[in-house]
């Protein structure tokens, strides 16, 4: 590929689109394109492309890359255990028919398609559960977008090594988490969903690091991701919501495809008055996207959610499975359940009926009900029968839920008012899979075998997860998706 600048490719953007979508015979970029003046400080897209492209495995600490190893797993097991779920099989109906050549494995399943419709449908798989990821300074689940495009480029370029793939997971984490902090909260409070306006850039910096973008191509690639923000909360309880990652990491991959056959955007997309922060938002920190890049590391503050539903409703329902622990309770011994929560709680999981799995992962009411009745939250206690059942509804009636601003995110005060006029009641102060109470290794591993098990046989479960945990020592990373296949 020769030498080339932005002014020289103006007008030849169709010819960059079909070299960049047919055939996936791309060549290694990283010796072209023009050499870099020096940068001037609000620069931002340029700095974190800099970065992207300049990063070595070497100087990433070694507790960042166990967290993102973590995430890896966390990731593996949540796609292959959401496979089965309906928005899938609907999913794959709808777009299976038109699918490109069999190049990328649809995780927890046996099919094959082309990259970008199975990056489609393992964000999909992987985010349906609301049991991903999450960075608790953004609430951005990260994972969903950035690792099925990531994935599907290593299966296509089955040389890239685990080491380079975990590498590259890790850009694309630090990425999204940076530039949601740049926004975080009023662009979340405005009605996006952060995990897919964020997701496709995250994505679009892990896809062009795998296909070795230079600078200017990376600078592109991050643009040409900004421009397809996607995402709205209004989906949340719907299956809407798990589209929402799956077309981020479809959007990212495609910027980078685009930028690696030198499509253009604007060099200041991040940081333009018109770009992304400017245009999605109210607040700009901008210096939160570049500050510390390669010193300071969100991923290490990542964390894996215990419970399958949205985040903010993890406190009550630990308190609840507590106090049902502590005090030997039974359902039916429960009269009245009080919750004390943070305001976002009732913003975000306020459903009082739900009608449906999905609505009851944000519905606190049904959240501490099921907690009270099954002392545990994971995937079948958000179905469409756990959410419907008498005796469920009958409970959930009987929750109460008020705001207390002294009460934080992570935190939630319980009380239960029992049939035989006792009261018990606990202050969750660190709610489990928080940073301060986070997940062990062994918690994690069992989550992710559990979910596993659904699709997959023991020998497996048990080589998957052996791989997650040693992926840097892995050959070729296509080998996390070949063992992710259903038999």
């Amino acid at each position: 590929m020769p030498n080339c600048s932005r002014r020289a490719f103006v007008g030849t953007s169709a010819k960059a689109a079909i070299a960049a979508l047919g055939g996936m015979g791309l060549r290694s970029p990283a010796a072209s394109g023009p050499a870099v003046a020096a940068v001037a400080p609000e620069a931002v897209t340029r700095r974190l492309a800099q970065y992207l492209v300049s990063a070595r495995r070497a100087e990433i600490p070694v507790n960042v890359r166990k967290e993102a190893t973590r995430t890896l797993l966390n990731f593996m097991g949540v796609a292959v255990g959401g496979a089965r779920h309906e928005s899938v099989d609907f999913a794959l109906a709808a777009t299976g028919p038109f699918a490109g050549p069999a190049q990328a494995q649809v995780l927890g399943r046996r099919e094959r398609l082309d990259i970008n419709t199975a990056t489609l449908l393992n964000g999909i798989s992987s985010h349906v559960l609301n049991f991903d990821d999450t960075h608790l300074n953004t609430i951005i689940h990260a994972s969903s977008p950035i690792v099925p495009p990531a994935l599907a480029l290593a299966e296509h370029r089955p040389a890239t090594s685990g080491a380079d793939f975990l590498h590259a997971l890790i850009l694309g984490l630090e990425t999204a988490f940076r530039v949601g902090s740049a926004v975080y909260p009023e662009h979340f409070d405005a009605g996006w969903h952060i995990t897919g306006t964020t997701g496709a850039i995250g994505a679009a910096a892990a896809a062009g690091r795998l296909l070795e973008l230079n600078e200017q191509q990376m600078v592109w690639a991050l643009g040409l991701a900004a421009s397809q923000p996607v995402g709205l909360r209004e989906s949340f309880g719907s299956m809407n919501k798990s589209l929402n990652p799956g077309r981020a990491g479809q959007n990212g991959l495609l910027a980078a495809l685009l930028a690696a056959r030198n499509f253009t955007s604007s060099d200041q997309m991040l940081e333009a008055k018109t770009g992304w922060a400017h245009t999605l938002s109210t607040k700009q920190n901008l210096p939160a996207i570049t500050d510390g890049l390669g010193v300071r590391f969100e991923t290490a503050l990542n964390t894996y959610l215990p419970f399958a539903c949205g985040i903010v409703i993890h406190p009550a329902i630990d308190g609840c499975i507590r106090l049902r622990h502590e005090h030997g309770l039974q359902p039916d011994e429960v009269a009245k359940v009080e919750l004390r929560v943070h305001p976002r709680v009732l913003q975000l999981g306020g459903k009082k009926t739900p009608a449906s799995g999905l609505e009851g992962k944000f519905s606190v009411y049904h959240a501490a009900a099921i907690a009270l009745i099954a002392g545990r939250a994971g995937p079948g206690q958000f179905s469409d029968e756990a959410v419907r059942a008498a005796a469920t509804v009958r409970l959930r009636e009987r929750v109460s839920a008020s705001v207390d601003p002294a009460v934080k995110e992570t935190q939630a005060g319980v009380k239960l008012t029992l049939r035989d006029g006792r009261t018990v009641e606990t202050f969750v102060a660190h709610v489990v899979g928080s940073a301060q109470n986070p997940m062990t290794d062994e918690a994690l591993t069992d989550k992710v075998s559990d979910l596993l098990e659904a699709s997959l046989p023991p020998r497996q479960v048990r080589a998957l997860i052996d791989a997650c945990w040693n992926v840097e020592k892995l050959p070729s990373a296509a080998t996390l998706a070949q063992l992710a296949a259903a038999a």
